[in-house]
């Protein structure tokens, strides 16, 4: 095994994954590594993947965007990869601006309620 490569345990451990998620990744082909018989080696190819399909679940893109994206630059290159993301990240941050403001507003009633229930208990003999 070369150096830079990573054993499966060592990638589950990288990246703070099962080993069950990282098999999932390698089925739906968002990840190749090198095979040995049974052992499998990753190399920086596949940990630069792995990042960012971590980052990618991180700000709630879905595996099925992830691996279009990662696509992308595995036929056409890096310049439409970026035309790409932009277009992906415009569009989950505009989800993202949506669950924020759900998220102000549920705080803000519960805010209420709770200082209702303040009052309340303060009037209580």
């Amino acid at each position: 095994m070369a150096e830079d490569q990573l054993s499966f345990k060592e990638m589950c451990a990288r990246f703070e994954v099962t080993p069950r998620t990282l098999r999932y990744y390698e089925y739906i082909e968002l990840l190749k590594p090198r095979k040995e018989g049974r052992a499998r080696f990753y190399g920086a190819r596949e940990v630069a993947r792995m990042t960012l399909i971590l980052r990618g679940r991180r700000f709630g893109f879905s595996l099925e965007e992830i691996r279009q994206w990662l696509q992308i630059y595995d036929r056409q290159g890096s310049r439409e990869q970026y035309q790409v993301w932009i277009g992906m990240a415009e569009r989950q941050l505009a989800v993202l601006d949506g669950q924020i403001a759900d998220l102000q507003a549920a705080r803000a009633d519960l805010d209420q309620l709770r200082q209702t229930t303040v009052d309340e208990l303060a009037r209580m003999p």
